[in-house]
């Protein structure tokens, strides 16, 4: 993978955890970039078993793009989404980080006609993997094929 993809694969995993923390702690998308930039990217993070994970090499202009499009743009991304998700379900039903990453996905494809449909929808299920070990990523595999099916013709 080059330099320039992992670092956008850094961003949409950064994007996704910014999304989350903006939903559970009702901080605004301006002070998490902030946060992100300021003390995020670029340094060792503490993992849960004491070792250090880097969120280095991020495409911070990609990562702020992503995060402000999702806000900008939430109400018709989560109108994208729901069309997609099995009757009778509702987005506040899924798990807050599910969530993040179908809507970060989601606006994705719906806005960035530059990034293939496959690798947009390959990196966000890579990216659900790395959180989740059960049915969410065939879940948001599904979902976001969707969305694409429905903002790319």
């Amino acid at each position: 993978m080059s330099s320039a993809n992992q670092a956008r694969t850094v961003a949409r995993l950064a994007a996704a955890q910014a999304l989350y923390q903006m939903e559970v702690s009702s901080v605004g998308v301006e002070a998490v970039i902030r946060e992100f930039s300021d003390h995020r990217f670029d340094r060792a993070l503490s993992g849960e078993e004491g070792e250090d994970a880097p969120l280095a090499g991020a495409d911070e202009p990609f990562f702020a793009g992503l995060v402000r499009g999702v806000v900008a743009n939430q109400a018709k991304i989560d109108q994208a989404v729901i069309k997609r998700l099995a009757e009778n379900w509702k987005l506040d039903r899924i798990d807050a980080t599910v969530r993040a990453i179908l809507r970060a996905g989601a606006f994705e494809l719906m806005n960035r006609p530059d990034v293939p449909t496959e690798v947009v929808i390959d990196e966000y299920v890579e990216l659900t993997k790395s959180f989740f070990e059960g049915p969410e990523p065939g879940f948001v595999n599904g979902a976001l094929d969707g969305v694409a099916r429905d903002v790319r013709r």
